[in-house]
């Protein structure tokens, strides 16, 4: 079936309707609770600048304790048993006070930069999550125009000031040059990587990172590889943020080689010799 319409019948609203709809949206946003409405959610704590550490000095113990109890090997989150537990959400509240202690400006290694900030993004996804549980997707928390969004307005002071999770994979874990750290940091989707059930240490984030990337192109949700068509397919983490794996598709391809499953793949990934798809994301939850 087709549908048509009427020769010469606008489609356009009058202009004192549009006003009306403007002026009920304004009104709704003004009435529904702040937290609807957009109201900003503040973790951890803020510490004062002379008490402030160095990121090479951040115990991250609490955390690794409170994944291996609540994620399985698959990266799957038990949310539900978690949010039940009064201690351990206290614990995970804690552990968010205890990165707060971080300073941005006192020095420390990119390890231990990357395992604090890696750390951060996850537990503060995690906690975003059980704030909002039982929920079926991240997505059901990130309003675009008025509203409660946990990517802009879940926040945690480190440093000088709170940031977002927006704030630390585009403005700070992006900007590192690392593009491994697309397979770390979860977004409490099945189409992220799969959430790594220990926490990131500085001594061993390069070899988790790379355990990661592994991981990631071997699950056949993320990668595929046609050889009779010599096509890639190919999670759309890889086409969102592709300009952090190389400025062209040759470099991208080379980038990822070493962490794809098959000798073949990592040919032809190696001499450019495949087109690209990309597979549809999976936004549902990662609960067990």
């Amino acid at each position: 079936m087709t549908w048509s319409i009427a020769p010469n019948r606008t489609r356009i609203m009058p202009f004192s309707k549009v006003l009306n709809v403007i002026l009920v949206a304004i009104g709704l946003a003004l009435i529904v609770p702040t937290r609807v409405a957009g109201q900003t959610v503040v973790l951890g704590k803020s510490i004062a600048a002379e008490q402030q550490v160095s990121m090479e000095s951040i115990d991250h113990s609490a955390w690794n304790h409170l994944l291996k109890k609540y994620v399985d090997q698959e990266g799957q989150v038990n949310y539900k048993t978690w949010k039940a537990s009064k201690t351990d959400v206290a614990s995970l509240d804690s552990y968010l006070a205890t990165l707060s202690k971080a300073s941005r400006t006192k020095g420390s290694s990119k390890q231990s930069k990357l395992a604090f900030w890696i750390n951060a993004y996850n537990a503060v996804t995690i906690k975003g999550i059980l704030r909002e549980y039982p929920t079926t997707s991240i997505r059901n928390h990130t309003a675009k125009f008025f509203g409660y969004n946990i990517w802009k307005n879940l926040l945690l002071p480190v440093g000088a000031a709170p940031v977002s999770l927006d704030d630390i994979e585009h403005q700070i874990l992006r900007k590192m040059g690392e593009p491994r750290i697309h397979f770390a940091i979860v977004c409490a989707s099945k189409g992220c990587p799969s959430l790594l059930n220990q926490a990131y240490t500085k001594e061993k984030v390069d070899q988790q990172l790379d355990e990661n990337a592994k991981n990631f192109f071997a699950n056949t949700n993320n990668f595929r590889y046609d050889v009779s068509s010599q096509r890639f397919y190919l999670s759309s983490i890889l086409s969102w943020f592709a300009e952090d794996f190389g400025k062209d598709q040759a470099s991208q391809l080379k980038t990822i080689a070493k962490f794809l499953p098959t000798p073949e793949a990592t040919k032809a990934a190696t001499n450019n010799a495949v087109s690209l798809s990309f597979l549809d994301y999976d936004w549902n939850l990662n609960q067990q």
